[in-house]
């Protein structure tokens, strides 16, 4: 086994980082992609510094728990990018609450609103043309409302 340990070198860990990254490809989940990531660095270390293969192992136990760290922090940042627009790909959602004036009639509990550019069909008590109501709940492009 530690003659095994013994042979580790630059091209082994170069290789070895580049299947970790080709593995994430078919089992996304970006954990091998950290892995990989510390195995190139340890396989770029190796090239400019010749290391015993204890310190190439411990440089790549090194590198894989410095990842975890990164990958939260770039994890954080890119969670806050859709903090700052909440209703990304729920449009729906951010229309509960408004306040919109009927397009069509509400008859027979179905009408229309207009919102925008866009015709939302509406559901709710029977109400005319021309009335305020308040959207009080979005169910795809369906929308439930009440009097205003």
């Amino acid at each position: 086994m530690a003659e095994m340990f013994s042979t580790l070198g630059t091209w082994n860990w170069l290789i070895f980082g580049f299947v970790l990254m080709a593995l994430e490809l078919s089992a996304p989940g970006i954990f091998l992609f950290w892995l990989g990531l510390a195995a190139l660095l340890v396989g770029l270390v190796s090239f400019a510094i010749h290391p015993s293969w204890q310190t190439q192992l411990l440089m790549f136990a090194v590198f894989a728990a410095a990842a975890v760290p990164l990958w939260r922090h770039f994890a954080k940042s890119a969670t806050s990018v859709s903090e700052s627009n909440p209703f990304l790909n729920r449009r729906t959602e951010a229309l509960i609450g408004r306040v919109f004036t009927l397009e069509k009639p509400i008859v027979d509990g179905t009408g229309t609103v207009r919102i925008d550019d866009t015709i939302w069909r509406v559901a709710g008590p029977d109400t005319p043309a021309g009335s305020r109501v308040r959207v009080v709940q979005a169910d795809g492009a369906s929308l439930t409302v009440t009097a205003a």
